[in-house]
Formats: structure tokens, C-alpha cells, sequence
């Protein structure tokens, strides 16, 4: 199913894949700001095998993610590799990398 927004990734995709089993052993904090019409900033913290997401800005993330509304449907979308943007240039990141990493995994970013 293709997402139009990232609300609605956040909102009606996201939650489904933060699970449990699959966020076990985290303790990330993200503060993602996806810049255009169809962005938007949220906080995205997993600890103790719980997900919390809520709109707006975090104040002392463990990861900052910048990325264009186009570039992030494309990448949640299945049109192209979060790597890929990443090497383009495409996202600001700061942070931990290794966290970061994991991220990718649970398809995040």
C-alpha cells in the first residue's frame, strides 16, 4: 500500500512495524523533520519494547533525520533505497550511527 503523506506513514503504517519482538533492546529516541507540503516533524521514541510517537520536535534526540517529503515517500514507498538517498546527499542525519542502522531495519528510514 503507497502512502501519500508522511502523516499517514506515521500514523497508519509505522506503528505496525514497531512491534515488540522487533524493537526489543532499543532505547532510541529520533527526531525526524521531513521538510515540504507533505511532511511534517514528529518524535519517535522506543524504549523498553514500547513505541511512542507524537507530532512535533524532540529536545534531546538520540538521532536528527532531515529529509525531503518526496525523497522519504519514495524511501517508505519502495521506490528507492534509504541508502541510496543517504549517499546522494539526499538526508541530513546526526546521531548514532549504529542506532541508525537498526532503524533502517524496522524500515523507519
Amino acid at each position: 500500500m503507497a502512502v501519500n503523506s508522511a502523516k499517514e506513514f506515521i500514523e497508519a503504517v509505522l506503528p505496525k512495524k514497531l512491534t515488540a519482538d522487533k524493537i526489543a533492546g532499543l532505547d532510541v529516541t529520533v527526531a525526524l523533520e521531513i521538510v515540504g507540503d507533505r511532511g511534517g516533524q514528529w518524535v519517535i521514541a522506543l524504549k523498553e519494547g514500547k513505541a511512542e510517537i507524537s507530532e512535533g520536535a524532540a529536545s534531546n534526540p538520540t538521532i536528527c533525520i532531515k529529509i525531503k517529503d518526496t525523497d522519504f515517500l519514495k524511501v517508505v514507498n519502495g521506490e528507492i533505497s534509504a541508502r541510496r538517498v543517504y549517499l546522494a546527499g539526499k538526508v541530513q542525519f546526526k546521531g548514532d550511527a549504529e542506532a541508525a542502522l537498526k532503524l533502517q531495519k524496522l524500515g523507519i528510514v
